[in-house]
């Protein structure tokens, strides 16, 4: 007679199905994500370039540190550097800037900030504020 073990084919038919569920969430997430942002870029691309009067509020970093399992466990660090500007209007706008022109910028800097929807173009101080 051949006694079958009924939780080890449990086992054998729920993992698999498990990891195939796992799959397909992470496939959702990164297709959701890729969709976002190719519609942020277009409705980037369709707004109009702007040049305004603003002022630096704020400048902030997002650090996201990525371990590897490993023999050492090495990994590496990614900066995301935002600033914060001010309109004339009391409005405010956060803009995703590279770390060079993070650099470049001092909280209360006053100038002029082209921009093209949620894309930051550049950032040209006043002469009376240098």
């Amino acid at each position: 007679m051949n006694d079958i073990n009924p939780s080890g084919d449990f086992m054998f038919n729920i993992v698999p199905l498990f990891i195939g569920i796992i799959f397909v969430i992470m496939i959702i997430i990164i297709i959701v994500r890729s969709v976002g942002a190719v519609k942020q870029w277009n409705k980037n691309e369709q707004s109009p370039k702007l040049t305004v009067p603003a002022v630096v509020k704020t400048k902030r970093t997002k650090v996201n540190r990525h371990i590897h399992s490993g023999e050492n466990n090495m990994g590496h660090v990614t900066t995301t550097y935002f600033v914060t500007m001010e309109f004339d209007s009391g409005d405010r706008s956060e803009f995703k800037i590279y770390g060079k022109e993070f650099g470049q910028l001092a909280e209360g800097d006053v100038g002029m900030l082209h921009f093209q929807g949620t894309r930051f173009l550049g950032f040209e101080r006043s002469r009376e504020n240098t």
